[in-house]
Order: structure tokens, then sequence, then C-alpha cells
């Protein structure tokens, strides 16, 4: 039998994995300009044009971010752009004003066997659950239920929650140095029941969206288990296909 080869990886995504090391080790922090194109070809002795070809495929998945005449950043949560790159419920006059993020409750819980999957932690051990109202032009329009790992998040309390002014993504970037990388989302069609209607302010039975979310940082490791309800009265889910 014919042994199987072993996989090869291009130069220049052993490039972006060197580099993706240095950011999930904190070398370089969201928001810092990382080294030149011609320091870290002389860092990992390759060409420029190697570590050019890493560089675009990290800006590419919003991993880092290029200025021109100013260097390449990483990317941060703290970037006003970065707001609508996770959240994708869009107004349908078009109006992309910042949505109002009202904390309702927070409490400490330990991981059933649901949580416990999806964040991959064990079951029982500690979690923080999080419910929030998104309100865009003072209108609520969803309801979010957060579940997060309860080592990572030690000192989220309501009280931080609601002193701060930005996303929630900003907030755990800023205060717990963790930054999403990327999410995977399931979507369905539900019927408001009585709670969510008056939370919402929606008839009971109206049709919502049901998103649930599992959030990832660096190494591929879950960070946020989330179920959102979203009512589209007046918006609608937009989701870019390239």
């Amino acid at each position: 039998m014919a042994q199987e080869s072993p996989t090869f990886s291009p130069l220049y995504r052993q490039i972006k994995s060197l580099i993706l090391q240095a950011l999930e080790s904190g070398e370089w922090r969201p928001g810092q300009v990382i080294p030149s194109e011609q320091e870290l070809a002389s860092r990992f002795s390759v060409s420029q044009g190697t570590v050019r070809k890493a560089i675009d495929e990290m800006a590419a998945e919003n991993l880092l971010v290029r200025k021109q005449g100013k260097g390449t950043f990483v990317a941060s949560h703290n970037d006003p752009r970065a707001l609508f790159r996770f959240l994708r419920l869009v107004p349908m006059d078009g109006d992309l004003a910042h949505p109002q993020s009202v904390p309702m409750d927070c409490w400490r819980a330990k991981a059933g066997q649901e949580a416990s999957r999806m964040l991959g932690v064990e079951q029982g051990a500690p979690i923080i659950i999080v419910r929030r109202l998104l309100r865009f032009a003072q209108k609520p329009v969803v309801i979010d239920e957060i579940y997060l790992p309860g080592e990572i998040f030690q000192g989220l309390t309501l009280e931080v929650l609601q002193s701060w002014n930005g996303s929630l993504y900003s907030l755990f970037e800023t205060r717990f140095g963790l930054r999403m990388i990327r999410a995977q989302e399931r979507i369905r069609a539900v019927a408001a029941d009585r709670s969510t209607s008056e939370t919402l302010k929606v008839a009971e039975g109206t049709p919502l969206l049901s998103v649930e979310r599992v959030t990832y940082t660096y190494g591929d490791r879950p960070v946020e288990w989330r179920r959102g309800l979203y009512s589209t009265a007046e918006h609608f889910y937009l989701n870019e296909l390239n």
C-alpha cells in the first residue's frame, strides 16, 4: 500500500502561521502597527513577496488592516468599521446608524450539556450568561442571550456592561484581551413567544429570525455562544457572498 504524502503548505502560508502565532501570543496587540514587510522578510528569512502574500490573505480575513502611508495594523473591534462585521442586520432605509446596546442581566452559572459542547468546556464548568437588547433608532430590534467561559471573563458584571460605551466585542478585546476572529451562524425562522413579544414590542406569534452564533478567537478556540432573536419588520439580514 502506498504511503500517504505529507500535507504540503505553501511558504506564504507558513509565514502566515508564524504571524498568527505572534498575534495570539500578544506580541502585536489589536490596533498596533506590525513590522514592515521588509522587517518581517528579514525575520523569517523569506522574500518580501512571500510576506506580502501572507499579509494580503490575512487582510482579506480581517485579521490585519492596511492603511495607506501608515503601515499594516492588527485589526481591532474598537475600529468603528468593524461594528457591522458580525452584526448583519441592516435597516431597510440603508441608514447604518450605530445600535444602542442595553445590558439587561448578567449572571454566573454552570455549563450544561449544550453550553459545554458549544464552548468546548467541561460540563459543570463556570460560565457567564448575559442578556442584552439592541435598539436601532430607540426601537428594540434584537434580544441576545450570550454564554461565555467563566475562566476567561472573570470580572464581567452587569455594572461593567452598563458602563461600557462601545460594542461588546470591543469590551471583550479591551478589558479581557480577547479578539473575535470568526463566527459560525445558524439561522431559522421562529414565532415570538409572549416574553419576547413584550421585549421587542411586537405581537405574539410575529415571525422572528433566530440567529445562533459560535464565535472563535485565535487557534479556532470557541469563546462565545450566542442565541439572538431578530425583529425584521424594518430590517433585513445581509450576507455578502464572494
